[in-house]
């Protein structure tokens, strides 16, 4: 946690050791191999949606993590208003996971959603120990943002059934490695007890405190003396 600034100047007004993103859910499908990843993304999206609300009304952050398909010249909201267009491929899909008011976004140039964003500020700045990674594509972008957090050290819960692939058998596959390389918690989303997981993370930052860096500083400057 920062030794000053903490809510980011009223910008990350929460706290919370548990965070769930949602991984390219705003997606129009209007790119090459789209029709094959459209059916098993629209079987997530109704649990994607519950596992949403039951994060919500147990205060864990949601934080929409999003390719920005417009060159470049295009914000959230408006990528929103683009896929909300009933001719595009992913208009049902987009219309069950509409973001709220209360949630956060970031969107990200490549396949990480850490790679060139602010999502290790926010993490940070909230405190997060534990990440629910949910969304598309589960052996691409899912996949390579859960090795990202764990090389930051975060506690991993991939649900099977909120992630989804082109391919069946890559998607199982990409689970697979996450269950068995990243040690993520991979059962379904209805087996998941939020609050459990939020003691828990609780539980593992009471055991390993991060240094108080300003403490730190104090000390050796005390110590030069």
């Amino acid at each position: 946690m920062p030794a000053k600034n903490e809510d980011l100047h009223g910008m990350v007004p929460d706290k919370a050791d548990v965070a769930l993103i949602l991984l390219d859910v705003i997606n129009a499908m209007e790119f090459e191999g789209a029709e094959q990843l459209l059916p098993p993304a629209l079987e997530a999206a109704p649990r994607i949606a519950a596992l949403k609300e039951r994060a919500k009304e147990a205060g864990i952050p949601v934080i929409f993590v999003n390719d920005n398909f417009g060159r470049w010249r295009s914000d959230f909201r408006s990528l929103i208003a683009h896929c909300m267009n009933p001719e595009l491929r992913g208009y049902e899909l987009v219309r069950m996971l509409l973001p709220d008011e209360d949630d956060y976004f970031i969107l990200k140039p490549k396949h990480s959603g850490f790679f060139s964003t602010t999502l290790d500020v926010l993490l940070n700045y909230l405190g997060v120990k534990t990440l629910i990674i949910t969304g598309f594509a589960g052996d691409i972008c899912v996949l390579f943002t859960a090795n990202d957090a764990y090389m930051r050290d975060f506690h991993l819960v991939v649900p099977c059934d909120c992630v989804a692939s082109n391919d069946p058998d890559d998607n199982r596959r990409a689970v697979k490695q996450m269950r068995e390389v990243l040690k993520a918690d991979v059962r379904p989303s209805t087996e998941l007890d939020l609050q459990l997981l939020k003691r828990k993370a609780r539980q593992t930052e009471a055991e390993h405190p991060e240094p108080e860096e300003a403490t730190f500083v104090s000390r050796s400057r005390e110590a030069g003396r």
